[in-house]
């Protein structure tokens, strides 16, 4: 009876544990940086600070998301970029936290944005979410927000000469289960057209799953989130399941390299339906494109 005491204890401070962990990383967010190299750009260039936003789900830290605020503001980024999923895409769900942050944005540095799959199904199922993205997407373009929608600008900043691209996905690619929907490189172009050769490519494309097609399209690189770093991550075997409910996916939450060419993917700041993290803290991605010869300096 005494062994069996000490395992119940042992179990309940286990579960006590894993549960104060689970509502911290609910209500918490850290800083993810990262630093990739480039010799795509020579000349004068200087480096680039990105300010990477994903997957927010109205979640807020602080009164009217300060705290987030202050550290995008301390980060002092040349762009912040939001790559989808900031609000719910739910009928009768609120979009305006998000709308409140995003157009607090532009204060601190220029902001392109791009929608995930919880935007575009607003965008494209207006029979079940009505005007409500338009409005959304007004909200952001007053603010000075540069909405990509199947669309690209280029943007030159400190000497670099950067191509960034927002895609919507066919909206098969985020169906749930195993069989996986198909990309093609052509698909890509008919979206998006094709990849500008002389510029360095940034391609904002909520789902990761298709790293492969983005690279071979062209992209320098890739930002995605959508998966919320697996939900929980295990140690050497990283994100444990997708939203398509598939077991350990390859791009879950990190920055990944092939070739020259990288994807960053945000484990997001906010959860929505399953609302649980275990050794997965939400995060704020800042990143820090380099040319080469400026590497080490």
């Amino acid at each position: 009876m005494k062994t069996t005491g000490i395992i119940v204890l042992i179990l309940v401070i286990f579960a006590a544990a894993v549960l104060a962990e689970v509502w911290r990383e609910l209500h918490c967010f850290k800083i993810t940086r990262y630093r990739i190299r480039t010799s795509k750009i020579k000349g004068d260039a200087g480096k680039v600070r990105i300010a990477f936003l994903s997957d927010l789900h109205n979640h807020v830290y602080g009164k009217e998301n300060e705290e987030l605020l202050l550290a995008i503001r301390e980060a002092k980024p040349d762009l912040i970029l939001a790559g989808g999923d900031m609000l719910v895409g739910k009928a009768g769900r609120d979009w305006t936290v998000a709308a409140d942050l995003m157009k607090k944005l532009p204060q601190i540095a220029p902001v392109w944005c791009c929608n995930g799959n919880h935007e575009q199904r607003m965008h494209e199922q207006q029979e079940i979410y009505g005007k409500e993205y338009g409005y959304y997407e007004k909200e952001l373009k007053k603010a000075g927000i540069h909405v990509l929608v199947n669309g690209s600008e280029e943007i030159p900043v400190n000497g670099m000469k950067l191509r960034l691209y927002g895609m919507e996905l066919p909206f098969g690619c985020y169906k749930k289960g195993w069989k996986v929907c198909p990309l093609t490189t052509g698909e890509m172009e008919e979206r998006i057209g094709s990849a500008e050769t002389d510029a360095y490519c940034i391609l904002m494309a909520h789902h990761p799953l298709y790293a492969e097609t983005y690279w071979k399209w062209g992209a320098d690189l890739v930002l995605s989130g959508h998966l919320h770093g697996g939900i929980a991550r295990l140690p050497l075997l990283g994100g444990v399941i997708s939203p398509q409910f598939r077991l350990f996916p390859r791009y879950s939450g990190d920055c990944y390299e092939k070739d020259g060419k990288y994807i960053v993917v945000s484990k997001g700041l906010g959860t929505h339906t399953i609302n649980f993290r275990f050794w997965n803290p939400a995060e704020l991605v800042v990143l820090d494109i380099i040319p080469a010869f400026l590497y080490n300096k």
